[in-house]
């Protein structure tokens, strides 16, 4: 992001264009672009503190872990923009923010492990502030980005589940096979 965000202020602001422009058929592959770009430093620093704390409490699952999710929010949140979004350019990773967000608090309902609730409980009191992105309270900030990468967090939480069970499984098999030499 800080290495586009130079790049983009090396050209004027011309990548800026790459941001969702809701059911703009030419512009749809922009769902993948729009999280990477910033509007100027304080937006992208803004997005950058909260965005490398929760992807290290996301990375507590795993890297491939992740990955999906993200690529999850990223895909779900940009579309379900890009349909619903109101009549203007999305740019920002404000929507993976919250869709990290939405997936680590939604972790805690999906497994109810204490790991993943206490860190529920920990990014709800540090970061429960975030809830207030979602109302459409400054014109210039799009609240749909939120609503949307929150909704796609908390689908990828319900989706992943399967795969945190499937390597708990796989793990505990391997320990298994390990100690009885199967």
């Amino acid at each position: 992001m800080v290495m586009i965000f130079a790049v983009d202020f090396l050209l004027g602001g011309l990548l800026k264009g790459f941001g969702v422009r809701p059911r703009d058929i030419d512009s749809a592959y922009t769902i993948i672009t729009a999280p990477w770009l910033h509007g100027d430093a304080s937006h992208l620093l803004s997005n950058l503190s909260a965005f490398i704390v929760l992807s290290y409490i996301s990375l507590l699952q795993g890297v491939r872990y992740f990955f999906k999710a993200s690529a999850i929010i990223i895909i779900l949140g940009g579309v379900l923009l890009w349909v619903f979004g109101r009549d203007a350019t999305h740019i920002g990773a404000s929507g993976w923010i919250f869709g990290l967000w939405g997936l680590i608090i939604a972790r805690a309902w999906f497994d109810r492990s204490f790991f993943n609730i206490a860190i529920s409980i920990a990014v709800l009191f540090f970061y429960g502030s975030m809830a207030l992105g979602l109302l459409p309270l400054q014109s210039q900030v799009s609240f749909e980005s939120h609503i949307f990468g929150a909704i796609a967090g908390v689908a990828a939480a319900a989706f992943l589940k399967r795969d945190i069970r499937a390597l708990q499984n796989r793990s505990a098999r391997s320990q298994y096979d390990t100690k009885f030499g199967a």
